[in-house]
This record gives structure tokens, sequence and C-alpha cells, in this order.
């Protein structure tokens, strides 16, 4: 984004989210219960950055007529292909990177998203997926006992140590996310966005997970040299806190809440397709976790209602860009919908790997990605011109 504003002589306007960062309505007591979270949603954050763009065009000298192009990426790429579909007499165009629009209802399949993490391992190195697949069974029958419990808690050098089966479900889970992290941040050169990590992370981990036939004990200590990479690449981590996984800067609180009530994205496993345990899809444990936590139940179908679904064709000028290796990928658009409503594939890349600067490790897919890219944004800009 910061070569590409410079290329197009742009300012570059980072707005944050409500209820994020320092974007607090109510203080210290956004977050006390779900009266003052009422105003937590992507509607609310929208109508924010059309007044903040009217403000900009109000204050700025010379930018009553400058055309406006929306970027973000993650939800954040869903909130631009959405504001421009909301919007669009706000913005010229949008460029929504790994943007899951799609994972919502019954779209696409629960289970893409987990099969693509998959895949990552299974192109990274031989038995990795599988060793992976087969330290769940190792688990569940170490935590059957106090001994094998204690001797988890030592092998992973939990902050922690594991009590009891409850634990032991949490242990689990904290490896899956990180699993999930690794396929998010597989860049191709060192990078830190959830964790300092080497270049093509999942390669480095499959290093320690070559050999799925081992005994149970063998097999979860590589898995353990593996999340060690993860969490603990400085060198500088005396334990790890399986309570702490990396997103924990990116404001999950507030994205906790919001899962609970609009961003409702169903997720499953099967064990076959994925090298993760089963698990269904459990709506009815999500709502009842969300009335506990919150108070409030999720309603499944207001995003398809609010933003209409895959019924998008009638809109126009949006870029969707997904990466292949993005398990994020699976909820996105990856086919062109209308001339100009287009989807960019780039094969090589992680989760909104067009939207980090410039690298010399960047593969061409992204290089090729970028300049499609901005060929739309110039081709958005000079039809606003034009227009005035």
């Amino acid at each position: 984004m910061w070569d590409v504003a410079e290329e197009l002589n742009a300012m570059l306007v980072f707005a944050e989210h409500r209820y994020y960062g320092e974007s607090l309505p109510f203080g210290n007591e956004s977050f006390s219960d779900s009266k003052h979270l009422n105003y937590l949603t992507s509607e609310q954050a929208l109508a924010d950055f059309a007044v903040l763009i009217e403000y900009l065009k109000t204050n700025i000298t010379g930018a009553r007529y400058s055309p406006v192009i929306a970027i973000g990426g993650s939800y954040g790429g869903m909130l631009a292909a959405w504001f421009r579909m909301k919007y669009p007499h706000m913005v010229v165009g949008a460029l929504a990177a790994s943007a899951p629009i799609w994972q919502f209802g019954d779209l696409v399949p629960c289970g893409t998203y987990f099969s693509i993490v998959t895949n990552d391992f299974k192109k990274s190195g031989t038995g990795c997926s599988e060793s992976i697949r087969n330290s769940w069974s190792a688990i569940n029958h170490l935590s059957s006992t106090d001994v094998g419990l204690q001797w988890l808690s030592s092998t992973f050098r939990l902050c922690n140590p594991l009590k009891n089966l409850q634990d032991a479900a949490v242990l689990k889970n904290w490896l899956s996310e990180t699993w999930v992290n690794l396929a998010m941040v597989n860049y191709p050169y060192k990078a830190d966005f959830l964790q300092p990590l080497p270049a093509w992370p999942i390669q480095e981990v499959c290093k320690f997970l070559k050999d799925p036939s081992l005994s149970d004990k063998l097999l979860l200590q590589n898995v353990f040299q593996a999340v060690n990479l993860y969490y603990n690449y400085s060198g500088e981590a005396s334990c790890l806190d399986m309570y702490e996984t990396a997103t924990k800067n990116l404001g999950q609180l507030g994205w906790y809440y919001q899962a609970c009530t609009e961003m409702v994205m169903p997720m499953c496993t099967d064990g076959v397709n994925d090298m993760f345990e089963p698990q269904k899809w459990d709506f009815e444990a999500l709502s009842d976790e969300c009335y506990r936590l919150w108070g409030v139940r999720p309603r499944p179908s207001w995003i398809l209602s609010m933003y209409g679904g895959k019924n998008i064709s009638s809109h126009s000028n949006i870029v969707f860009s997904n990466g292949g290796l993005d398990p994020w990928s699976a909820g996105g658009v990856t086919q062109n919908i209308s001339d100009s409503l287009v989807a960019i594939v780039i094969p090589d890349g992680a989760h909104h790997l067009d939207l980090r600067s410039r690298n010399p490790l960047d593969p061409k897919s992204v290089q090729q990605a970028r300049d499609l890219e901005v060929c739309y944004m110039k081709r958005w800009i000079e039809k606003a011109r034009r227009s005035h």
C-alpha cells in the first residue's frame, strides 16, 4: 500500500474501527455489558468511514473532488468490499484482500478452510500433515492419566500445567490454532505479522514432523519442537502459554463479540480431508456460549440479508484478491463475477500478502497481482476525474 500510494500520489488514511484500539465509544465501560456493545457492528463501522471521508474532504485543502479507494485485508477487506457496495458515492472502488465475504450461511462448505490449512502442510514436507493428524490420539492417550498429563505439561514446557481433560482440550485447541496461524502467515520471507518467524515457516516446522509412525511420546516431542519454532523463534520464552495466542493484539475481545452477533462463520473438520480432530459445525453450542459470555444470541443469516451473499452482481469496481495458501480464501471470491467485480488469485500467497510492502523475495504471482490491482485503481481514478 505504501509503495502504491506514492506511485498514485495518494494520501493513505488508516481509520480505526469503533471498539478497537483507542476508539472506545464508552471509554472503559465499552465492553462492560451488551448494552454498551450494541453499537459494535460492521454497519456502524461503515457509517463511521463515510462520515470520516466527508470530514476529510471538507477539511483538507484540495481534497473535495479527490477520488477515494477503500482498501483492506481480512475483516478489513470485507469492510472495503461492503463499503463500496453500501456507499458507492463515497468510494470509486475497493481492493478487498483475503476477504471471506462468503464464509457465511451455507454459501461455502464448512470444511474447506481447514482442508486448505492441511494442504499447506502436506505440500511443505513428507509426513507433516500425517504427523499432526496422529498427534491428537497421542494427546488423548497420554491425557487419560495424571502421569501422562504431567509428561505433556513438561514436554510442551507449559506455563500452566495440565490438570484434567478440559486442560488437555485447551492444549489441542491451542495447537490447532497454531497450525491455522502458520498457514495464514506462510510468507516467503522473514516476517512478524503475528509472531517473529522465518521465511516459509511451514517448511521449517515440517522439518520436525517427518515421521508420523513414531510412538506417542516421540511424536509429541517433535510436535513441541514445531510449535516452539512458532512461539519461541527468538528463543526468549521460558515457557509456552496456551492461553495466549499470537492474535491477542488484533483486538480479540471486539472480534469475539462480533462473532457472537453478526460474524457467524460456519467451520467444521472431518479428520479425513483435513489433519484435525473431527468436529461438526455446532451452532447451538456457539449460541449458548455467546449467551453465557455476552447475553446475546448470534444471527446466522444477518450478514447475508445485509450484504447480499452471492447475489452481488449489481455492484461494481471491486477487486477481490486471495492467496492460494490462505485458508480464508475458502470464503473468498475467487472467480470473476463481472467485468468490474474481479477476482485475483495469488497461488503462492498467504493472508493478504499483496498488501504487504514489496520484498525482493516476493513470488512472481504476487508481483503480477499488485500490478493488476494498481491498473484497476488507475482506471477508477481516471474515470472519476473525467466525470468532474
